[in-house]
């Protein structure tokens, strides 16, 4: 019952992503007007904003920039990104790429994920639309285009949630290919690296804490791997097939500590884990790093 609504109600339907802030606070994604949901660690819920955004606010990720924190967000209906503080004011936006020549329209770009660079430069995911990954540079401006649909090495099927790879010098983007049931890597030029497969079913998001990398599959649960990449566990896996990737199991169907449909999942600075499942009625559940 973590991050439970004091009024009650359902949170709506959680299909987005989890971020902290450097003060600790649990930023959650809902499709309803409160697109986002800041908690303290507790699940005590602190704020809402978003109305504008309702119904698509989709990938998340925080970034210090100086003095100050900054929230970069894809927006699968309005198909953008959007670049906000951490109280939802916005810096600015970034449409469609239509320069790309992979488009007719922006109803085909439909953005999953964003995985911001330090220099500022950034990559986004065309997760529920083509399957292209785009470069942008610091000043949000159209670079490249690369991945695309298929299903070889290098190419994508639901280029679902982006990770920028520090683990590894120079690091690399990785790439949750979920509809081909693996994860990539490729270089910050867009050049195919490598693929891991073998452990995963439907991955959607990456998040790293120091050499281990968590990944929240779909399929019913949540994988870590080493700095190899190589499997260390996993979470909270759902027995029951027929409750794995639905969005609409009823409450009455939950179990603490068996997830349904991870969506994302991301450690905060004292290594608890926090993991949204995709599910209509709403469900974030915490797992507390035990030493």
């Amino acid at each position: 019952n973590w991050g439970a609504r004091p009024d009650g109600k359902d949170l709506g339907n959680t299909h987005g992503c989890v971020a902290h802030d450097s003060a600790g606070r649990i930023y959650v994604n809902t499709d309803t007007q409160d697109a986002v949901m800041i908690y303290d660690a507790s699940g005590k819920l602190l704020k809402t904003w978003g109305k504008d955004f309702a119904g698509g606010m989709h990938g998340m990720q925080i970034v210090k920039e100086g003095e100050r924190e900054f929230l970069y967000a894809v927006h699968t209906s309005r198909h953008e990104v959007v670049k906000c503080t951490l109280d939802g004011d916005v810096q600015w936006t970034v449409g469609w790429p239509e320069t790309s020549g992979v488009y007719e329209k922006k109803e085909q770009y439909n953005p999953t994920s964003i995985a911001v660079l330090p220099d500022g430069a950034f990559f986004v995911a065309d997760g529920y639309g083509l399957s292209w990954i785009h470069k942008y540079d610091k000043d949000h401006k159209y670079v490249k285009s690369f991945a695309g649909p298929g299903t070889e090495p290098g190419k994508c099927r639901t280029p679902h949630g982006l990770l920028l790879d520090t683990r590894v010098t120079p690091p690399v983007l990785m790439v949750a290919d979920r509809e081909n049931g693996r994860l990539q890597t490729f270089d910050l030029d867009g050049k195919f690296l490598s693929v891991i497969s073998g452990m995963l079913r439907r991955p959607c998001h990456m998040h790293l804490r120091g050499k281990e990398l968590v990944v929240a599959d779909l399929a019913g649960r949540v994988t870590i791997l080493n700095e190899k990449n190589e499997l260390v566990c996993h979470l909270g896996d759902q027995p029951d097939e027929s409750l794995r990737a639905q969005n609409g199991v009823p409450k009455e169907k939950w179990k603490d500590g068996v997830f349904l449909s991870p969506h994302c999942a991301e450690w905060d600075a004292k290594g608890d884990l926090y993991v949204l499942d995709w599910n209509a009625s709403g469900r974030v559940s915490k797992l507390e790093h035990v030493k």
